[in-house]
């Protein structure tokens, strides 16, 4: 096992093409070394990590809000902490939620609790050529995203006019000192340039240290308590995520042309919606971002979709009622209502701050 682990964000907003970029690395992984793989979604439940290809990838999901904000923060820290004591590999690769703020991360990697065992080499931002700027103009995230990152991939440069791609430069620009992009399509970078020559570096043959052999771990009580602690720090700056909620509905209906309907329907204010459906004897998978959407063969087997005929929507807490005034039909059943934590206690905050105002 690796004695240290390297460790890649990829973040972008919601659509972006992450999960792309994803299986194209894990497609090119050197088979003697070893993969961790945290997926991170906002929505109740994980669609995207059905979609990672790749057999005996090490996995862990965290869904129902962002890790960089306090709704899930706890999941994030003991996910960390697993990884150091059990799993240790050589890199770990986080796929954080399109709303995610992730400038705290580096301080995270560097909790005392880890044992320096997390180095963090680089985090890259996919950004939408078609829908960025639209995504930036309503979204906080993504200025804190382009922030912290380091290279930028333009994707789906083939959908975007010429004037869009530079717009979407000239706004990088303006909150990075100094931004490296590449334009691209279905997120095809040249991986050897940013990943592998980090991985040739790696030697996971190497064996423990005396120190990390004879290191005490703690138990499940002490984490509990550790993190407990460090959340009630006051010091302790955890961003509020942008004021989305999210949504479950159950597709029961076997009409093709009922989810098109749907998906031609639903508000301009939606903004990612994804799922496995099936129809007509046939699974698709529905992805829907800011207005454009398809209906693909999700190119995986039957057995391996974990939520079928559940499509998860994501939008601003008032659309809603919106989405379910669209898909209040025979076909649909409602789910769970899902506002992170972190934003619920914001929100009543702000309301208790109109009231003593």
């Amino acid at each position: 096992m690796a004695e240290t682990t390297k460790v890649f964000l990829i973040t972008g907003f919601l659509g972006s093409g992450k999960t792309t970029l994803l299986n194209r690395i894990i497609a090119r992984f050197p088979k003697n070394k070893k993969l961790t793989i945290l997926m991170n979604e906002f929505g109740e439940i994980g669609i995207d990590g059905t979609l990672v290809e790749g057999d005996d990838i090490d996995m862990m999901e965290i869904s129902r809000g962002s890790i960089f904000c306090v709704c899930v923060k706890t999941d994030f820290i003991k996910g960390l902490y697993e990884l150091n004591t059990k799993v240790k590999p050589d890199i770990l690769l986080m796929e954080s939620t399109g709303v995610a703020n992730p400038s705290d991360l580096k301080r995270d990697l560097q909790l005392p609790i880890f044992n320096d065992r997390f180095q963090f080499k680089e985090q890259f931002c996919i950004l939408d050529a078609v829908h960025f700027q639209d995504a930036f103009e309503a979204f906080a995230s993504l200025e804190k995203q382009i922030a912290s990152s380091t290279f930028f991939i333009i994707n789906k440069v083939d959908l975007a006019t010429p004037e869009s791609i530079d717009r979407v430069k000239q706004i990088v620009t303006e909150f990075h000192p100094d931004p490296v992009f590449i334009e691209t399509t279905y997120s095809d970078i040249p991986l050897e340039q940013f990943f592998f020559e980090e991985l040739r570096e790696a030697d996971s043959s190497q064996p423990p240290s005396p120190a990390e052999s004879t290191q005490r771990f703690l138990s499940a009580s002490e984490l509990e308590t550790y993190i407990d602690d460090l959340l009630d720090q006051p010091d302790l700056e955890i961003t509020p995520p942008d004021a989305l909620a999210s949504v479950t509905y159950k597709w029961s209906g076997v009409d093709l042309s009922k989810i098109k309907a749907m998906a031609d329907s639903l508000p301009s204010s939606v903004v990612r919606a994804k799922g496995f459906v099936e129809a007509e004897g046939s699974m698709y998978i529905f992805s829907y971002v800011m207005g454009d959407w398809t209906l693909e063969d999700p190119g995986i087997p039957s057995e391996r979709i974990k939520h079928k005929n559940i499509v998860v929507f994501i939008g601003p807490i008032d659309s809603m009622e919106e989405i379910g005034r669209v898909v209040d039909t025979d076909n649909w059943s409602k789910g769970e209502v899902l506002q992170p934590k972190g934003l619920k206690d914001m929100l009543h905050m702000n309301m208790k701050d109109g009231k003593n105002g």
